[in-house]
């Protein structure tokens, strides 16, 4: 990844569903909050949907205690994917879903990933980013 320690974190636009695809910006979301942003490849994919998504939807708790204000799932998808994903996994208001459909994000941080030979075309590695 090309985002550091240190680094300033870049904006890009991203959707969230509301009763509608709304566009917004990654700043708009974190607003000056300490935050926790975390990227995978898919919603629905094994990995993903098994371990990583409900990793962190059981530690919410605990990661509110640390003074994190927000949680933000990022991937690769579009906002009605993401919006049946977190229905499924019951994430409620425990995790602000975006969908970086254009990877747009996803590549202003050097997190893309070609796993066109998996059939998922450009997605997003694994990471995890503490913003403060």
């Amino acid at each position: 990844m090309k985002i550091r320690e240190g680094n300033k974190l870049p904006d890009a636009k991203v959707f969230i569903l509301e009763k509608e695809p709304k566009v917004v910006s990654i700043k708009q979301i974190i607003e000056s909050e300490k935050v926790i942003i975390f990227g995978l490849p898919g919603a629905f994919t094994p990995t993903c949907s098994v371990k990583h998504l409900p990793g962190f939807l059981n530690s919410t708790e605990e990661i509110k205690k640390k003074n994190v204000k927000k949680i933000i799932c990022v991937s690769v998808n579009d906002p009605f994917v993401m919006d049946a994903w977190a229905k499924l996994h019951k994430v409620e208001d425990k995790i602000i879903m975006l969908a970086d459909n254009n990877c747009d994000f996803t590549k202003s941080i050097g997190a893309e990933i070609d796993l066109s030979r998996r059939g998922l075309g450009m997605r997003s590695k694994r990471y995890t980013i503490l913003v403060d």
